[in-house]
């Protein structure tokens, strides 16, 4: 492949410049490079806003993950991302992630299984793949928010201790539930999914977050693994 072409933004037809893109056709419109191009604002002497963008996308295969993950001394290494920039993109996302955690309000505590349920069934009943979420949970059990870890079916490569846990320490959780769904309605639990609950346990206990629960989620029914004494 060539060499990318850098065009400062003024450059581009008004139709493809970010924020006028976002005027006329509305922000649904706009790519992930587009967006987090009019967060940043402006380039610097080599690149433009949008070459920018597409650096800090393209450091992760999923283009978002890096984002909702960094941290401000991460970004600040990025070359044309500096401090004001680092804070203007963290700013976004964490009020993306507020956003996401209000979605469901209730119950903000989680005091049974039967909670949990309320909270995540209406939304995961329906998903054609497995979904496999951590709700981060504070002292008294108020629920901080929840993250989805992974999209498939559940391996021990794919649901890993250091993706879990690095995002509930980052969200100062003092345990976790985690919960994920069975795309066939029957929630009865695999050996992978009990295998992959003890690991975490074991992980969670090193860290001095615990594993409250590990809930699995059928059609219109669950099974909780502290229910059934298997944890």
């Amino acid at each position: 492949m060539g060499n990318r072409i850098n065009y400062t933004i003024k450059q581009l037809p008004l139709d493809e410049r970010p924020r006028e893109k976002l005027f006329e056709k509305g922000p649904s419109e706009l790519s992930n490079t587009e967006l987090l191009a009019i967060i940043i604002r402006t380039g610097n002497r080599k690149q433009s806003a949008i070459e920018l963008a597409r650096n800090v996308l393209d450091l992760d295969k999923d283009g978002l993950d890096f984002l909702k993950n960094s941290t401000i001394q991460e970004l600040i290494q990025l070359e044309g991302i500096g401090k004001c920039k680092s804070a203007q993109i963290l700013a976004a996302v964490e009020l993306g992630k507020r956003i996401c955690s209000k979605e469901v309000k209730r119950p903000t505590k989680i005091t049974c299984p039967s909670d949990v349920c309320e909270f995540m069934m209406e939304n995961m009943k329906e998903y054609k793949k497995e979904f496999f979420r951590t709700i981060m949970l504070d002292t008294k059990n108020n629920i901080i928010c929840y993250e989805d870890i992974s999209v498939g079916s559940l391996n021990a490569s794919i649901v890993h201790p250091r993706e879990v846990f690095n995002r509930a320490i980052k969200r100062s959780s003092a345990s976790v539930i985690l919960v994920h769904n069975h795309p066939s309605g029957d929630p009865t639990p695999s050996k992978e999914d009990i295998n992959i609950t003890m690991r975490l346990i074991e992980a969670g206990e090193i860290l001095g977050i615990r594993v409250l629960d590990h809930i699995i989620v059928g059609n219109k029914k669950y099974v909780s693994l502290k229910e059934e004494d298997i944890i």
